[in-house]
């Protein structure tokens, strides 16, 4: 059996589809659908249901991947290992939220650049979590860090570190509040303080009171801005309050430049996911900066 077909049949058994796994392989979606129906003729039964958004394996089609999909990823590991003893540094391409991935993943995954022989090239994007996730399915990037879980099999997600959310705002703002008003009061204590958010939806402040107070919050976001390192600036300079995550925002209070403004007993929290295409941990480059931002990821926490 053509070692190529099997290929293309694990891609799209992974993919769920022959468009994407066309993209994937670097194939016109035609070839793909030729390439599997060459190889149902040759087993004499049906791999796949075609259906109007994709496609669904058959008990036969989920049979045959589940035997050949681990040789498969084993050849390739067999392969990226010789390139990477006979050719130049391997490109890692990573994507993920911009604060995150330049706060704590760069740092980490930098060191690994420069290692006599074993690093690798970094080239890094920023995205949302559906954005990176998109890229990651069609090729774009060998690694991303995701706030969502990806669902299918064509995607591989680790639980990787879970941050947590403070609310913060500048001192004065502290000072006219009072000390932890939220206490006897609860949120409507705040409900004259104007509000620095990320997105007009307000995602971070609404995910903090669902989450702290069960309510949604009233104060419409004054100051919307696509970054939180900005967010924290502004929310220092006095623009409002703010809910940030703590490792982004830890080094601000320390200083006074902001203050929380409470201390829930169970804060907020989010999770950080380090997502690959499956299969693709048998190429070394990509194994050892998903190792490596593991091992990181232990101090993040």
């Amino acid at each position: 059996m053509d070692l190529a077909l099997l290929r293309t049949f694990v891609t799209v058994h992974r993919a769920g589809s022959f468009t994407r796994a066309a993209a994937l392989l670097g194939l016109s979606q035609p070839a793909v659908t030729s390439q599997i129906r060459t190889l149902e003729r040759q087993l004499g039964r049906p791999l796949f249901l075609r259906q109007a958004r994709g496609v669904t394996p058959t008990t036969i089609g989920d049979e045959l991947a589940h035997k050949a999909a681990p040789h498969l990823d084993a050849l390739v590991e067999i392969t990226e290992s010789g390139l990477e003893e006979d050719s130049s540094l391997r490109t890692l391409h990573l994507a993920g939220p911009p604060e995150f991935t330049a706060e704590r993943a760069l740092p980490a995954l930098t060191e690994l650049t420069g290692e006599d022989g074993q690093g690798f090239a970094l080239r890094a994007s920023f995205g949302t979590a559906e954005e990176t996730l998109e890229g990651l399915a069609a090729g774009h990037h060998d690694l991303a860090i995701s706030t969502i879980r990806p669902r299918g099999a064509l995607l591989s997600a680790t639980a990787l570190c879970d941050e947590e959310h403070v609310l913060v705002a500048a001192p004065r703002w502290a000072d006219r509040i009072g000390p932890d008003p939220l206490r006897p009061t609860g949120p409507s204590a705040l409900e004259h303080v104007p509000v620095v958010e990320v997105h007009e939806s307000l995602p971070f402040v609404a995910r903090y009171w669902a989450s702290v107070f069960d309510s949604r919050p009233v104060a419409p976001g004054t100051v919307i801005v696509p970054d939180l390192r900005a967010v924290l600036a502004c929310a220092a300079s006095g623009a409002g309050l703010a809910v940030l995550p703590r490792y982004l925002c830890a080094g601000a209070i320390e200083r006074g430049d902001v203050v929380a403004l409470h201390e829930p007993t169970v804060p907020p929290l989010r999770t950080y996911f380090l997502v690959v295409r499956t299969g693709t941990l048998a190429m070394p480059h990509i194994a050892r900066a998903h190792e490596w931002l593991e091992r990181a990821a232990t101090d993040w926490c």
